[in-house]
């Protein structure tokens, strides 16, 4: 018998005991991710911005909320979210709660798909599949059909009313100690909102500092902003990867970019221009997959520096 059943058992016993790991410890292991960039120019005093992504909020996620109540104490100089805050209707409040400290500091946001629409079950080895065949979100997928509107309008208005501003195809400016950052978002390209004709052009004469936020790191919006000369991109939307292996890293990143820039700090190359790319592995997970695996949720504080 032990022959015969020991290896399959023995396979099944450590595969249960990951799926707990994962779903019951690694999801509430929340770290910092500390990054320095070098992308600031000559005279320019550092910058320190707390980037928040793909919360996927669930009512009643405690921990997940008293964790992000107490990144204000990193007292950053703005805050940048990149979207996915919700995976439950009814979780925008906590949202709006648990954002509250953060909301106190100058900030923007774009929002993701799962901002707009609640998520599906769906059998996670269609990511796997996806990949193989090209097909990311609605890019080259039929579009959704009966799904759950997420009421992401109060979302919008809370963060409004807080002053952050909004960068839905549409640009901003911050003034930090009388410094302008310049602003500049897209909506989701995971689920074709992105509208990047709408500002197109590069930073403005009148920006000191200029930034591109996305969503999901969707390759045409990345050309896009490095193109046209924006020296750091932010992004969230693939989780890290989500579910890692050990020593070699993440599988999918549910975008086309490359499983080398799941997550941190990369660079982009388009002709003879190199932007900086910073994409967060994010805090949470859809509801229906509430598990992470060598990739723990995260934040991330990014200090801007003068470039070399």
């Amino acid at each position: 018998m032990r022959a015969r059943y020991g290896v399959p058992l023995g396979i099944a016993a450590a595969g249960a005991a990951g799926l707990v790991y994962a779903a019951g410890f690694e999801t509430r292991f929340f770290r910092l991710r500390r990054v320095t960039v070098p992308v600031l120019p000559s005279g320019m005093r550092p910058l320190r911005i707390l980037q928040v992504s793909d919360i996927h909020m669930v009512s009643g996620q405690r921990k997940k909320q008293r964790w992000l109540r107490s990144l204000a104490g990193l007292r950053p100089d703005f805050v940048i979210n990149t979207g996915d805050n919700l995976s439950d209707p009814e979780g925008v409040p906590e949202v709006l709660d648990a954002l509250g400290p953060l909301m106190e500091f100058p900030g923007a946001y774009v929002f993701g798909s799962n901002d707009y629409y609640g998520p599906t079950l769906r059998n996670p080895a269609r990511y796997l599949l996806e990949k193989a065949q090209g097909r990311h979100g609605l890019n080259g997928n039929a579009p959704a059909v009966g799904v759950v509107h997420n009421p992401w309008e109060e979302l919008r208005d809370g963060f409004d009313t807080a002053g952050w501003l909004n960068l839905t195809n549409t640009r901003g400016t911050l003034k930090i100690d009388g410094v302008p950052v310049e602003l500049t978002g897209v909506d989701d390209p995971h689920i074709k909102r992105d509208r990047y004709a709408r500002v197109a052009g590069g930073p403005s004469e009148s920006a000191d500092f200029s930034i591109g936020v996305v969503h999901a790191p969707y390759l045409r919006s990345l050309d896009a902003f490095t193109a046209d000369g924006y020296p750091l991109i932010l992004a969230g939307h693939t989780h890290g990867g989500q579910i890692c292996i050990p020593f070699y890293g993440a599988l999918v990143t549910n975008c086309d970019l490359d499983t080398d820039r799941v997550k941190g700090l990369s660079t982009h190359t388009v002709d003879d221009r190199t932007a900086h790319l910073h994409v967060s592995a994010g805090c949470g997970a859809s509801r229906y997959t509430p598990v992470r695996f060598a990739c723990p949720p995260e934040a991330s504080l990014l200090t801007l520096v003068e470039r070399e």
